[in-house]
């Protein structure tokens, strides 16, 4: 394989050198900010052998080349374009610039939710784990495992603890996260979050039942009274208050003198912004983000089945978008109020779609001719059964459109069948096959059971669509020969 020139054929497909504005590369994939998007001539690229596919999204158009070659390839692609020694990160920087408004907030909350997703998925999982542990009737009539062997009863809890503690301090992990995205001090944000669930304050679980009993303490200052409650698994107030903490700090080292600033800043900022939490941001959200959960959770509840299909037939149309990131704030604060919730229903229909648009893709393996589509239907999906969809929806089923289509009434019909038995995840993990272990424990049969239902039907209409559509491109070359 000559990488140098493919690298020249590459920078020709796209436009030229000059309409690269920035270039790194990832494991698979190369991600380019490009100046003029409608420049990038497709059919060059995908009549090249060694592209897998291509997909513009947040600003980024990227390429995809596979493990190994997108390196190779890179190094002349940077010397050829100028874009050397730029990292994803700088590439990610210069494609906001490209955002709109509502493009740049969804990105802002995937930048703030990204990096504490490993926290979340370590202690769903374990959650997930405890719940197979002490669900009755899972594996034995009437009994959980815990009741048949009380030996196991330590365990359980052990795993229970290791398992509520990134909900329990889930203000720590945003407030260092969200306040060094604003561009504070995440350590400032940190102890905010850890002020947020101080054990002085009444935990913010109890808070309803407290405040419907008249018990809710507070703290009286000169006749105001500021209630003394935290905010355990809670993300709007956190967010906000990170938020205000990060502006105030920004504000008081431009005016507080250097030979103060770190005595004082650090000091006015925490004191500052936890006032102005306690007394007026964190009540406002807090009951934002209930009515925000009742809302969704009524949602689901109300619209059933038919809700179900309408969410799975747009999941993977909206994941094109890049809009799917917004989903994390929310499907956390299910998570977080899981006893309230029963889990998130958002994590249940994104599985069901990668899934559906695994499908299509390995049905388009079985109907095609072409090497090249097979070769990258193959792995890409049973990637995509594994819950990453990328390489299977913009490498063949958006390219080739049918198998798109296939997959998304797939999706639909699974999402509603799951919807309909009320499945949830109490965890996050992989959108897929291994996203059992996430799910809650009553539900898992009718999970697999809406897995099969997707995959058969997203592969079966692909099918259908694919033979229907070779029919009528012979039928079209015949003409043309006569």
């Amino acid at each position: 394989m000559d990488h140098k020139k493919i690298a020249h054929e590459l920078v020709d497909a796209i436009g030229g050198q000059n309409n690269v504005s920035a270039a790194a590369h990832c494991a698979t994939r190369l991600r380019l900010v490009l100046h003029d998007e409608s420049a990038v001539d497709q059919a060059k690229l995908d009549n090249m052998d060694v592209v897998k596919g291509t997909f513009s999204t947040g600003g980024q158009f990227q390429i995809i080349l596979g493990s190994g070659t997108v390196n190779e390839v890179y190094k002349h692609f940077a010397a050829l374009t100028g874009q050397t020694d730029m990292s994803t990160s700088d590439v990610k920087e210069a494609a906001a610039k490209k955002l709109n408004p509502l493009q740049q907030f969804v990105k802002m909350l995937s930048d703030i939710f990204v990096p504490i997703i490993p926290a979340i998925v370590a202690g769903g999982l374990l959650m997930g784990i405890n719940n197979v542990l002490t669900a009755p009737d899972l594996f034995i009539e009437g009994k959980s495992l815990v009741d048949a062997n009380p030996e196991m009863a330590d365990l359980a809890a052990l795993i229970n603890t290791f398992a509520n503690a990134a909900f329990v301090f889930l203000p720590i992990l945003i407030g260092f996260s969200a306040t060094k995205r604003f561009g504070g001090n995440p350590f400032l944000g940190a102890t905010l979050g850890m002020l947020m669930v101080h054990p002085d304050l009444l935990n913010g679980y109890n808070y309803g039942a407290a405040s419907l009993n008249n018990e809710v303490p507070v703290w009286n200052l000169f006749g105001l009274e500021i209630e003394k409650v935290g905010y355990q698994g809670s993300v709007l107030p956190v967010l906000a208050a990170s938020f205000i903490l990060a502006k105030t700090e920004t504000y008081l080292r431009k005016v507080v003198p250097s030979a103060l600033d770190n005595l004082l800043t650090p000091l006015f900022s925490i004191f500052i912004t936890g006032i102005l939490t306690f007394t007026l941001v964190g009540p406002l959200t807090r009951s934002a983000g209930n009515l925000l959960t009742d809302g969704i959770v009524w949602m689901y509840d109300t619209t059933g089945a038919i809700g179900g299909i309408i969410f799975g037939l747009l999941y993977a149309p909206i994941v094109i978008t890049g809009m799917h990131h917004s989903f994390i704030a929310v499907e956390t604060q299910l998570l977080a109020d899981v006893v309230k919730t029963g889990g998130s229903f958002i994590f249940v229909i994104a599985a069901m779609s990668n899934v559906a648009q695994g499908a299509a893709t390995l049905a388009v393996l079985s109907v095609t001719k072409n090497a090249k589509i097979k070769s990258t239907a193959s792995a890409a999906g049973i990637s995509a059964l594994l819950g990453i969809t990328e390489p299977a929806m913009f490498g063949i089923n958006l390219k080739l459109r049918y198998p798109f289509i296939g997959a998304i009434i797939g999706s639909a019909v699974a999402s509603g069948f799951v919807t309909m038995f009320k499945v949830k995840a109490t965890a996050l993990g992989a959108a897929g096959i291994p996203g059992i272990i996430s799910i809650r424990p009553d539900t898992i049969i009718s999970y697999i059971i809406g897995m099969v239902v997707s995959f058969a039907v997203a592969f079966i209409v692909t099918f259908v669509l694919a033979k229907r559509d070779g029919i009528k491109t012979a039928k079209q070359e015949s003409k043309q020969a006569a």
